[in-house]
């Protein structure tokens, strides 16, 4: 975790300060995200749980999204990231949700996807939207890069 150490101090203690709460739902990094925010002593204050929805079937089960509703999205859009992150949020009752959807690699996504493509979503006081695409087919450093980014773009809605 000492990758990602300082991004997720900061974003801690600012989450700690305001008595604000985190719901994280996460896809192609797999927890990183979620046991980064843990880390953290503390993180009881401010960490309200995560879903790991790796599939549209733990999409549907873990975020209460029904079949229909995830099947008129398109992948790795900024709207169903959006979507995640509203869900995660709401269905754990978080100021905020942070969604990553995601193909780390080494091969693309069911839907024509290549690797090295990520989108990210905050929900909240503030929401935004991040879309990476680094043409990389390597699975961990891009679960490490997509989950840093995760934080450099929620960072930038704690900054408002």
């Amino acid at each position: 975790m000492t990758q990602l150490a300082t991004p997720v101090e900061t974003i801690a203690a600012l989450l700690k300060a305001r008595g604000e709460t985190v719901a994280v739902a996460e896809s192609s990094t797999g927890g990183l995200i979620s046991a980064s925010l843990l880390a953290v002593p503390g993180a009881s204050a401010y960490y309200r749980g995560g879903a790991i929805i790796y599939t549209l079937e733990a999409r549907e089960a873990l975020l209460g999204l029904g079949k229909e509703t995830l099947r008129r999205q398109t992948p790795l859009t900024e709207d169903y990231v959006n979507l995640c992150a509203r869900a995660i949020r709401d269905r754990l009752g978080a100021t905020w949700g942070l969604a990553e959807l995601g193909a780390t690699g080494p091969a693309g996504t069911p839907y024509g996807h290549p690797p090295g493509i990520c989108v990210l979503a905050v929900e909240g006081p503030v929401c935004l939207n991040l879309r990476i695409e680094n043409g990389s087919a390597e699975r961990e450093p891009n679960m490490w890069a997509f989950a840093h980014s995760a934080f450099e773009l929620f960072a930038r809605a704690l900054a408002g």
